[in-house]
């Protein structure tokens, strides 16, 4: 083990998203974008039921989650809130094509604190801050952000918002500042205003505002898959009833 594994192993065993130098073979390590967080942590408790095997959940912003899987990181499992982080991982030969399957769809919502009333449309948002900052995550590198920013510039809303962005490292993190009263508004998935009951639901983006939120799920690693693994449980019914119940959409049924 080199110097670099060595140190990145640290990184990876401070920050929680490993959880060690050796994994039981039964141990699915999974890397996912935050924004799923409620939904697969449901959907791994029900595999590990079901199956006996134990999954290792990992969260974080997709551009974070791909670094890593770069720099060498031991991961069976990645799934992104976009496809452009999987393109890329492909385009340096750590994924290959037929190990990736577009399979979940989102909407893109501006959210604020269920006790404020006042702002009843996105189309208000501008004069709706009064001063205060829209959260949103790192609109250059984080899905959710790089989303919103393309909806904020389709509808001409951009230019006046730019310089009022709280920007965080995941769309949970802009989630919890408007949850917590901390920002008046927000900009996240659809699927993170309805599982946080601290925040209410102001509206949806248009869909042709942005590009549309697709979330692959990917298969790394040298194991051959099989009918029973993680991967291909993600893509089968019991999974996609609980990610239809928590808001998303299956990129299959997308019209």
């Amino acid at each position: 083990m080199g110097p670099i594994w060595r140190s990145l192993s640290a990184v990876l065993v401070l920050a929680g998203l490993w959880g060690g130098p050796v994994r039981a073979a039964e141990t699915v390590l999974v890397f996912a974008a935050a924004s799923l967080k409620t939904a697969l942590d449901e959907v791994a408790m029900q595999y590990e039921a079901e199956t006996g095997h134990d999954v290792t959940l990992s969260y974080a912003g997709s551009s974070a989650l791909a670094r890593q899987i770069e720099a060498g990181a031991p991961v069976d499992v990645f799934l992104s809130a976009n496809p452009d982080w999987v393109d890329r991982l492909m385009d340096q030969g750590q994924v290959r094509r037929g190990d990736v399957v577009p399979l979940l769809t989102n909407r893109l919502a501006l959210v604020a604190p269920t006790q404020d009333a006042r702002v009843t449309g996105i189309d208000a948002l501008p004069e709706a801050l009064a001063g205060g900052r829209l959260a949103m995550a790192l609109v250059e590198a984080v899905p959710a952000g790089i989303y919103g920013k393309q909806a904020l510039s389709s509808l001409g809303l951009w230019s006046a918002l730019m310089d009022h962005i709280a920007q965080t490292d995941n769309v949970s993190a802009a989630l919890r500042l408007v949850a917590l009263g901390e920002a008046p508004l927000g900009v996240v998935y659809k699927t993170d205003a309805l599982a946080e009951p601290r925040v209410r639901l102001v509206g949806l983006f248009p869909e042709d505002s942005h590009d549309p939120i697709i979330y692959p799920v990917v298969r790394l690693g040298a194991a051959a898959p099989t009918e029973h693994d993680f991967f291909h449980y993600l893509q089968g019914p019991a999974a996609a009833e609980v990610f239809f119940r928590n808001g998303f959409g299956l990129v299959s049924q997308a019209p």
